[in-house]
């Protein structure tokens, strides 16, 4: 699924994954008509294709059909950037191009995610920025990845 969405399914999709419900044709079309001239079929026919390609599920609704988001935004994002990286020859320096391109806002929230994923990291391999703490109060603060040396228990880290 991690085909990238034309203008127009991005414009669909982004309606259903905000309002986060069942959505009918009528609802998508009203909204994408406070921005620009498009007919009840055209919008019928995109919601149509994102089911066919397995990026909505829909049910029966009276007369008409309520779709409803497979995944969320940020798995759809995932996938793209997934794909996009295996199809590299080499993916360390891919990942160091798109490193480079961002922004700082975009590297805090990088961090954030890789702290999530491994709370043990530490500035030694994330950089200068990254903090060293999980962010836990209740954990001992962690050496650098790899490191087996013992941490100080009797001296919990400050919340913040």
């Amino acid at each position: 699924m991690p085909r990238q969405l034309g203008d127009l399914e991005d414009a669909v999709m982004t309606r259903v994954w905000q309002w986060n419900r069942p959505v009918t044709v009528r609802e998508v079309l009203e909204d994408l008509q406070q921005e620009r001239s498009i007919a009840y079929t055209t919008v019928m026919t995109v919601m149509d294709n994102l089911h066919q390609k397995g990026w909505v599920r829909r049910e029966v609704d009276g007369r008409a059909y309520r779709y409803t988001a497979v995944s969320t935004r940020a798995a759809y994002s995932a996938a793209l950037m997934n794909e996009a990286w295996s199809q590299s020859d080499n993916p360390a320096a891919a990942l160091v191009a798109f490193f480079g391109m961002m922004s700082a806002e975009q590297r805090e929230a990088l961090q954030d995610a890789v702290r999530m994923v491994s709370p043990n990291l530490t500035e030694t391999t994330l950089g200068p920025n990254a903090e060293t703490t999980t962010g836990n109060p209740a954990e001992p603060t962690a050496g650098a990845a790899g490191d087996d040396a013992p941490t100080d228990d009797a001296t919990p880290e400050s919340g913040r």
